[in-house]
């Protein structure tokens, strides 16, 4: 009888899929009122890899086309999170910047986040997610490096 069990790369990003959904529902459960998921990832993005970008280079990153972010960031704009500059380099495209509301609440959702972890905490210690980390972050970045490949 042939081996029928998945690979374990599929079962690596099957464990991480589902992941990413129960941790989005711990995060929403948190956001303040009329905050998205996908408004804290524009915040979280911009304090990790920096401001001052283009609206199509944080749609690459998310990989969402133009629209969806360009909805996602007017959404930002209408909670005071970042403001859209003149692009000094084109002035027919504009760059996000984070507002100072925009930082407290990235701010204010990592704590809520951290306090809500008490029973995973428990579970989990710091050291043994530490220990995760590293391949984790391998794995991410050999993908975003490849992503253009895939």
């Amino acid at each position: 009888m042939p081996d029928t069990r998945p690979s374990p790369y599929f079962v690596l990003f099957n464990e991480i899929g589902i992941l990413h959904q129960l941790s989005r529902a711990l995060l929403e459960a948190r956001l303040p009122d009329g905050l998205l998921s996908s408004h804290f990832g524009v915040l979280n993005h911009l304090v990790r890899v920096g401001e001052g970008t283009t609206p199509l280079a944080i749609a690459r990153a998310f990989q969402v086309p133009k629209t969806t972010m360009t909805h996602t960031l007017s959404g930002c704009v209408k909670h005071g999170l970042i403001e859209m500059r003149p692009n000094p380099e084109d002035a027919r495209s504009k760059c996000i910047w984070l507002t100072d509301k925009g930082r407290q609440v990235r701010e204010d959702m990592v704590a809520a986040a951290a306090t809500g972890m008490g029973d995973f905490a428990e579970h989990f210690p710091e050291d043994k997610v530490e220990a995760l980390l590293p391949a984790l972050t391998e794995m991410r970045q050999f993908l975003d490096k490849a992503r253009d490949e895939i």
